[in-house]
């Protein structure tokens, strides 16, 4: 399994960005899908996530903000980012889990990660 970002890039303050994550070896069972992201000198974080029900988690620093969303047929999943602010800026990682999860967006617990994709958001 082996999921590939894309859709990373610069933008002012305010724009708008579309994340795209490709997952390749699609696991025959896979608990949920997610975004997460890790800004220079702190911690990979949880943004987004979606299981396999459809039920959706945000991190409280992008609700309203951000969308998550899937297309099982092509084995894709997005991540919509409008109203980007400056701490926004970061590597965002695509990761897939296949097991239940205490926490979605915990990273620890995460078993298939992406090499990630830049996002800088000037002010």
């Amino acid at each position: 399994v082996q999921p590939v970002e894309s859709g990373g890039g610069s933008v002012q303050s305010g724009g708008s960005l579309r994340l795209s994550c490709a997952v390749s070896g699609y696991p025959y069972s896979t608990y949920s899908m997610g975004w997460f992201r890790e800004a220079p000198g702190k911690k990979r974080e949880g943004v987004a996530s979606i299981d396999s029900d459809g039920s959706v988690e945000y991190a409280e620093s992008v609700k309203g903000r951000f969308t998550i969303s899937e297309d099982i047929a092509k084995n894709m999943l997005y991540l919509q980012m409008n109203n980007l602010k400056a701490e926004d800026t970061a590597m965002y990682y695509c990761a897939v889990a296949v097991s239940p999860l205490v926490d979605p967006l915990g990273p620890e617990d995460q078993d298939y990660w992406g090499t990630g994709t830049l996002v800088n958001v000037s002010s």
